[in-house]
Formats: C-alpha cells, structure tokens, sequence
C-alpha cells in the first residue's frame, strides 16, 4: 500500500512539472474576518465562523528528494463553496508541493516564510483531501538556524464572502503641510468575486488609544464582477501628536482601528487593527521620526517558540537599551504586534541566505545572481513585504543576509521599491551597488 501511495504521489509531482496550471499562492495582509464586532476586538477566531483548523498528518515518510506526505480531509460547508476560500500555512517543517483533491495548487520553497493560497477553484462541499509532499532537498536560501515551531502552529482556512475585503494598507502619518494633527491613510482593496456588477460597501472606525471614537466613515462603490477596486480615506486625526509612537517609549500608543464590510444594512464581515502614529522616516542616508535623528541600537533577534517568551525576552533587550530589532527571516505576526505594543523598531529581512557563494559573481556562481532563481527571489521578498507592511514598528526592509548580488537581487530590490516607495530597503552583500538605500 505505502509503494502504491508512493508512487502515485511521484506521479503527481511529475503531472505538476508537466502542468501550466497557474499557481494559486497570493500576496495579502494576514487579516482574518470576523462575523460579529465583540469576537473581532476579542480575537476570538474559534467563534469567528469563519476558519477551520489546518493540521495535517503525515502519512508516508520516504528516504529521497519527497521525504514525507503529510494529509488532512476536511468537511467543507456549503456555505463556504459559494464564497472565496483561503489557505493560510505557517511553520511548515520543509518546503512542500500543496495538491487539494488530486489538483495541483502550488509548491513553496520557503517553509520559513508564512503563505497564502486562494483555494475556491478547489473546493468542493462536503469531505475535501488537502497533501503536502514535502522536500528535503530545497534549503539553499533558508535561513541555517531558524526557531522550531510546533509544525503548523497558525495555520487555518478561512472564509470570505464574495462581497469581501481582499486586502488593505494603512498607516497613521504627520501632516504634509506641517500641520498639528495627523492624516489617516486607508486603502481598502474590495472584492466582488460574482461574475456580474456588485455594489460593495466598506467602511472603518478609528478610535484613540484612550477609546475615544474619532472617525467613522463607510462607501459604496460598484466592481465589475471578477475583479477588485480600492476605496481610499484620509480624514485628519486631530490631537495626534499628543499620542506620538516613538521607540522606547514605556506604553506607546496605538489606535484601534476596525474594517468592515456592510450590505442591505447588515454589517458582514470585520477586521481589526491597531496602528501607531508617526512613521520614520528615511532621507539623506538617515532615519528621522517626526524631524529628530534616530538613533538605533540594533539587535540581532528571532522570536522564541511562544508569544509569552517571546515578550519577556523583548522586554529585556528594552531594558539593555535596543531599540531595534533584526530577525532573520520573516517572524510570526504576533511578534510584530508585540513589537508594536512595546515600542521596539524591526528591520524585516526575507529568508534570503547563500554564504557560502556570495562572493562569486559569475553568472549562477552565487544563487543571487542566477536568473533561474529570480521568480523563488520575489516570492519571499513579496511574502515578507505583504507579511509586515501595515505593522508601525517596520521601518525597513533587507532583502535577506549574506547572500552575494547579482540580477536575483536587483529585480526584488525594483520590485520592493516600486510597492514600498516610503521604507528603506537593504541589500546586505550590494558592495556599492545601486540596490541598496543603506
């Protein structure tokens, strides 16, 4: 039997090799909706009816390139059949290749680096199998000493309605004109994902850290169907700079923002937030924030194994005078809200490593400058970017350690200059190089 199952799953993996089938991994800002107000500012997803739980088994372990296959069969609603559905892995022990009912979804060669997949053309009602064949041989870019997980810690499938939000960015920032007070800069990606012309309301409330509510406002725009739109707010916050997010600081300020979705008057989906004001700045080789020089006292630091560790562990690095942290690769998203809370900068870097060939710049000498590998260079550094971007504590971003340079680097560092105009971005081994801002 294992042969049998074996041998079949060397027969997908050689279908998907054959197969042009589109990838159907995505870029998106981890955001789980909520179906009532109180379980989204609870973060209560086990009442969100929105998710279920994503823990697959393994079933076969193999000694070669496909080390193990790891399985789930999970009973999908009806309702979610008729809606968008979303996979969303983290902590995967090995890169793998996700199949859902013998189909083909996508291969991932960073397990380091969290990834989301849109699942609906895959779904069916009723018992769905989810494999992952995993690999032992993809590791050439991975971090070498990464923290181990519980495999699959926070990992789920979850649920939007058609009508839906399908991505957003914000951020609390000072005025351009100088003035005393702040500007919201919000922009809701929304979806209609029926094949005809939808109306799609989307709206927020921003309350201040004292739980005052300051702005409310909601739209209604018509998509075409299949397709998205983005709805853009910026209202003035008033009374901003007494509520400055600044490194350091003992409790620094966040507001609280909510997202929503409404129809026929019936509030359909909510996404919580919280955002801290006064973005840094980078201009002339130097981070300001709010026109004063920053000092940062940069530590090297990957999250430990739980968030509460983690805390106590960031406290200390405060308290021996850090204010800035360099993680490896990509961290949990707990760990930048906990960075958020406590005042402490991050320079996020994607799961770029190559040490051993950084200084052989031929072509395909160093794997950053092997154009075969420029599609697996954007996938991380765009993981990264989507993983992190909405968080205040991010002030910059590294495409990866050591790790030579070549046209791998130089097409991720466009790419994250082009999404991302507002943030440094850091080649390590650029060597005087134009793609790198430090």
């Amino acid at each position: 039997m294992i042969k049998r199952i074996l041998s079949l799953c060397m027969a997908l993996l050689a279908a998907a090799g054959a197969s042009a089938q589109q990838d159907a991994r995505i870029g998106r800002t981890e955001a789980v909706p909520y179906d009532m107000r109180h379980d989204a500012e609870a973060r209560n997803l086990a009442a969100s009816g929105h998710t279920l739980a994503f823990r697959p088994e393994t079933t076969i372990t193999a000694e070669g390139p496909l080390c193990a296959v790891m399985e789930q069969q999970t009973e999908i609603p009806y309702v979610w059949t008729d809606g968008c559905v979303y996979l969303h892995i983290e902590n995967a022990p090995t890169a793998y290749a996700l199949w859902v009912n013998d189909r083909s979804v996508a291969e991932v060669d960073d397990p380091l680096t969290p990834a989301e997949f849109d699942l609906s053309p895959y779904i069916r009602q009723g018992t769905n199998d989810f494999k992952l064949l995993m690999f032992n041989d993809r590791g050439r870019l991975d971090a070498s000493d990464p923290v181990r997980r519980k495999e699959f810690e926070g990992s789920y499938l979850y649920y939007q309605n058609k009508r839906s939000i399908r991505d957003f960015r914000i951020a609390l920032v000072p005025d351009s004109l100088g003035r005393n007070f702040a500007m919201l800069d919000l922009q809701i990606v929304a979806q209609n994902m029926f094949n005809y012309d939808e109306k799609v309301e989307v709206g927020y409330d921003i309350y201040s850290p004292q739980g005052k509510l300051l702005e409310f406002d909601i739209r209604e725009t018509v998509i075409p169907g299949r397709s998205a739109d983005t709805v853009r707010f910026s209202p003035f916050i008033y009374h901003a700079y007494e509520n400055k997010w600044e490194p350091s600081a003992k409790n620094p300020p966040l507001y609280k923002v909510m997202l929503f979705t409404r129809r026929d008057g019936t509030y359909k989906e909510y996404m919580p937030l919280k955002i801290g004001f006064g973005p840094a700045e980078f201009a002339d080789g130097r981070f300001t924030r709010f026109g004063k020089p920053l000092q940062l006292n940069i530590a090297r630091y990957n999250a430990a194994a739980d968030a509460k560790t983690t805390a106590a562990q960031l406290q200390t690095l405060r308290k021996q005078g850090y204010n800035t942290l360099a993680p490896d690769y990509p961290q949990p998203e707990w760990f930048y809200g906990l960075c958020d809370q406590l005042g402490l900068q991050v320079i996020d870097r994607a799961n770029i490593h190559a040490p051993e060939q950084r200084d052989n710049r031929r072509v395909g000498g160093t794997p950053s400058n092997d154009p075969a590998l420029a599609d697996e260079y954007l996938e991380r550094v765009q993981a990264m970017y989507y993983r992190s971007r909405n968080h205040t504590c991010v002030i910059a971003y590294a495409l990866g350690g050591e790790a030579g340079n070549g046209y791998c680097m130089y097409k991720a560092y466009q790419w994250l200059k082009e999404a991302e105009p507002s943030r440094p971005v850091i080649c390590a081994d650029a060597d005087g190089e134009w793609n790198t801002d430090l």
